[in-house]
């Protein structure tokens, strides 16, 4: 069965930064916008930051294979090539993670590498790749 993209909308305080972090960062193309929104091509589903001036702050969290999480957060899975590229990417940036790229669950199944950071409006962001493609739902 074929993936549907999804579509999800964040709120930004600064739009600017915002489009520096999703399209020079993580290099996520633009597409439609106007002065208050922005939409990027978020790993093929629809990301919009919308300005809103609001900054997310005390985020609660949950300790994961002894990581403590923020929650909320979202993000996307990707081949693990390519989670290793964007891990790359953003060292070369010297972009600040909340939790280093890592393996996680080793030897397990759901084995993933895995990576946390913020956005410049404290939006919370994790990007995964799975051992094994098939694991994403493992028990």
């Amino acid at each position: 069965m074929a993936l549907s993209p999804f579509h999800l909308a964040i709120p930004v305080n600064d739009l600017e930064a915002a489009r520096h972090f999703y399209g020079a960062l993580l290099g996520c193309s633009a597409g439609r916008s106007s002065k208050q929104w922005t939409d990027y091509d978020f790993f093929g589903h629809q990301l919009v930051c919308h300005e809103t001036g609001a900054v997310v702050t005390d985020l609660p969290t949950n300790l994961v294979d002894g990581e403590t999480v923020p929650v909320p957060h979202f993000g996307v899975v990707l081949d693990w090539q390519d989670w290793e590229a964007l891990a790359e990417r953003l060292r070369s940036f010297k972009v600040k993670f909340l939790i280093e790229p890592t393996i996680r669950f080793v030897g397990k199944p759901g084995e993933q590498a895995t990576m946390f950071l913020a956005d410049p409006s404290g939006n919370m962001l994790e990007f995964k790749a799975m051992r094994d493609p098939y694991s994403l739902f493992a028990v």
